[in-house]
């Protein structure tokens, strides 16, 4: 950590000449050393030189759907990288690995913008508003993550009024810093001390911000939020694999990751678009060796402002990350991205399943689309069953339709979760 954020504040210091100069020898640095060291992605590429970075082929989430091991760069194992999975919250699941100083360089850029804000890491405390695994050893270990990390964690698998009551006798109870976590969940949250007519720092003055993510942010919630916590809410863009794609600055742009990213905007064509023109969101991890993510679609489609600069890239809009409520039979209520826990026993390792997305048909009943390699088997879904008996409530109905694609919408998204209800 030490040695990554000296590099990262040495990147902060650059002029904006130097800093465009970073970033071209970054990108040439990274392509070539895959090319060299990556077999892979030789293969994926097709040949070991690349003169224009325009040729560079663009890399989809299906092209990592296969073993880790098969993806990972000369002189990396499984056990000398940080291994995770993606969210799937694209409906296109992976697994990922980094390497240990791209994972330090990753948070040396976390912690500098959540600084913006006065929010010190090894001291802020946090109202972290995320999914936990509901296992006993996946459990445990994220409850200790959280008290070493100074934080503690309000499950979202149930919001519910009775719920989120207790979650508002620890706001009382605990001097929170700083509220983190999935839109969706806090949005729920502010909803109901709006329905109870109480400002949040009444009963909690020591918080001074609330930070969002993984869902997308609309500017009436925003507003919801801010009136009924009583502190700004700053939008965060990002993606597990790669690092914060963008945030909110002081102005109240969303500025983007110019020091470990390289984010581009590409037509259908895979050709660059004017700044103010949509397209697909293009990223290369610039420190990545373990893996690569060069010229990565993310599968979102973004505005670049018209403003931005090399050095100072500003995300004018992002298009798309939305997730539905799901609401049960017994009133409780669970954000879309409750699926990522149910559909995780799902991702394996070998690639088998491709694709899959969910619908809530009725009240109690579900169907999950999938496309795989292989049927799954009957072990493979009562272990899924057992999951969602776990993470949602006994007794819903799913049914499983293997096919050979899914449907998706015009600008060619997968929404993992849709309610029909």
């Amino acid at each position: 950590m030490k040695e990554s954020q000296a590099e990262f504040n040495a990147i902060l210091c650059l002029s904006p000449e130097e800093h465009e100069q970073f970033i071209e020898q970054k990108k040439i640095e990274i392509l070539e050393y895959h090319l060299q060291n990556n077999s892979y992605y030789r293969h994926f590429v097709g040949k070991s030189e690349i003169e224009n970075w325009n040729d560079v082929p663009v890399m989809t989430k299906k092209d990592f759907q296969k073993p880790l091991t098969e993806r990972l760069s000369r002189g990396f194992t499984e056990k000398t990288v940080f291994k995770n999975k993606t969210s799937g919250s694209s409906g296109d699941p992976f697994i990922f690995a980094k390497d240990k100083y791209a994972h330090a360089i990753t948070w040396a850029s976390i912690i500098y913008r959540f600084g913006w804000y006065g929010i010190d890491f090894n001291k802020s405390y946090q109202a972290r508003f995320y999914g936990i695994p509901l296992d006993f050893i996946g459990y445990t270990k994220e409850r200790i993550k959280d008290f070493l990390g100074q934080r503690y964690r309000f499950t979202i698998f149930d919001l519910s009024d009775a719920v989120l009551e207790k979650v508002l006798q620890k706001f009382k109870k605990k001097k929170f810093d700083y509220i983190n976590g999935y839109t969706s969940s806090i949005v729920l949250f502010a909803k109901f001390l709006q329905k109870k007519n109480i400002i949040l720092t009444d009963f909690c003055p020591t918080l001074k911000v609330c930070m969002v993510t993984s869902e997308m942010l609309f500017k009436e919630d925003k507003v919801l939020m801010e009136k009924q916590f009583g502190i700004p809410v700053v939008n965060e863009y990002g993606a597990s694999e790669l690092d914060l794609i963008a945030f909110q600055n002081l102005d109240g742009e969303w500025q983007v990751n110019a020091e470990t990213l390289f984010v581009e905007i590409l037509d259908e064509n895979n050709q660059s678009v004017p700044n103010g023109t949509e397209g697909k969101v293009v990223i290369t991890s610039l420190y990545n060796k373990a893996h690569p993510f060069i010229r990565y679609d993310i599968g979102d489609i973004g505005i670049l402002d018209e403003r931005s600069t090399l050095d100072h890239p500003i995300l004018k809009k992002l298009i798309g990350r939305t997730n539905d409520i799901a609401v049960l039979p017994s009133g409780k209520k669970s954000p879309g991205l409750t699926f990522y826990y149910v559909t995780k026993s799902i991702i394996e390792d070998d690639g088998n399943v491709k694709e899959f997305i969910i619908r809530q048909t009725k009240i109690d009943a579900f169907e999950i689309d999938y496309v795989s390699e292989k049927e799954l088997m009957a072990t493979q879904i009562d272990k899924i069953k057992q999951a969602i008996d776990l993470y949602l409530e006994p007794n819903l109905n799913f049914t499983f339709y293997r096919k050979e694609s899914l449907q998706r919408t015009a600008r060619g998204k997968l929404k993992q979760f849709q309610s029909l209800i």
